[in-house]
């Protein structure tokens, strides 16, 4: 038979060796975020998770799946992707929590046009990070090299989790007229609305490098500040009793995403002057000439989760998030009547 030069997978643009040095590389960071039910390592065509060896007797199952949005293109940018992973991973198992579930397992999707393992290592290093902060395991994933659909160092994230809890815990539950509103401070912007960020950085004439104007590293490194995981302290909050609900306040902000959680025929009274705005946000409001409303409905506007608990349980909750390291903000109470309503203010 006669040998022949032809072309190859890696002609076309897939370096199907770059993708096993990333899997070793990684195994690592996956292997620290090991608890209890993961069954084997990665490299199998699908992940084991044992529910009975994670300690569940009558469990039901919670999913979630997001990704990171339009932050990766600051990430990409500026070459800061060591922390995107995070976000990916928070997006999730925020998500999760807000159910009563504790986030167990977590899979990861990494597409990019030509793959650069150090960067790939750098990113799915971030994502064991957000799985090891919030108990979860690293269980599996895929990397894809798709030449022609992506240019450059440009990559994308979507991630997938698993939660569990025991049948008849989940949230919302109990929530009434008269429960109180704790919020927990975010980290900044967190992951949504950066469509509009960088609309923002773009009228500023600012670019990543410059100063932030309202802090004291770059403008990229600020913006790039991950999302909070909320998932232990939240659980402890859980467990200790009291709780009725956890919003995970996202794109659509407080206005939308409090709502999520109540009954019919139940509202929220929020003060706004029951916390400080972040500087990031009054940077925004002030240079997009953005309305108080618009804000708070666009983005977190320094709260990341609220927890809704039984009024007479309010103070030793509020007292058990401090302990796990949260600020935490009495922000408001549920109210008879549909909606949010507003009193004091954030500008």
């Amino acid at each position: 038979m006669t040998n022949k030069n032809g072309l190859t997978y890696a002609d076309a643009g897939v370096d199907i060796d770059a993708g096993n040095t990333l899997v070793e590389r990684i195994k690592p960071a996956a292997k620290r975020t090991a608890r209890s039910g993961v069954m084997a390592g990665l490299g199998g065509f699908g992940a084991l998770f044992d529910l009975k060896g994670a300690g569940y007797n009558d469990p039901i199952l919670v999913a979630a799946t997001d990704g990171v949005g339009t932050k990766l293109r600051i990430a990409i940018d500026t070459g800061n992707v060591d922390t995107v992973g995070i976000d990916l991973v928070a997006m999730c198992v925020n998500d999760l929590v807000c159910q009563g579930a504790e986030p167990l397992f977590f899979l990861d999707y990494f597409a990019t046009g030509k793959l650069d393992v150090d960067a790939a290592t750098r990113i799915i290093n971030g994502i064991a990070k957000g799985c090891e902060d919030s108990g979860c395991a690293l269980i599996g994933g895929e990397t894809a090299e798709m030449p022609g659909m992506y240019e450059g160092g440009d990559f994308d994230l979507a991630g997938f989790s698993v939660g569990a809890m025991e049948r008849g815990a989940d949230l919302p539950a109990g929530v009434s007229e008269g429960d109180v509103l704790l919020g927990l401070g975010s980290n900044g912007v967190h992951s949504n609305g950066y469509s509009f960020v960088r609309k923002v950085v773009e009228m500023s004439g600012l670019s990543w490098d410059d100063k932030a104007p309202f802090a004291d590293g770059t403008l990229g490194a600020e913006l790039l500040a991950p999302t909070r995981l909320y998932v232990k302290q939240a659980l402890a909050a859980v467990r200790a009793g009291g709780v009725h609900a956890l919003a995970h306040i996202t794109g659509g902000g407080l206005t939308e995403n409090l709502p999520r959680v109540l009954p019919e025929g139940l509202g929220a009274d929020i003060d706004l002057s029951a916390w400080e705005l972040p500087a990031v946000f009054r940077w925004l409001a002030e240079t997009a000439d953005m309305a108080e409303s618009e804000l708070l409905k666009t983005f977190n506007s320094g709260l990341g989760m609220i927890v809704v608990v039984a009024a007479d349980r309010a103070d030793d909750l509020a007292a058990l998030l401090a302990e796990q390291g949260e600020t935490v903000s009495r922000i408001g109470t549920i109210t008879a009547g549909e909606g949010v309503r507003y009193s004091g203010k954030l500008l």
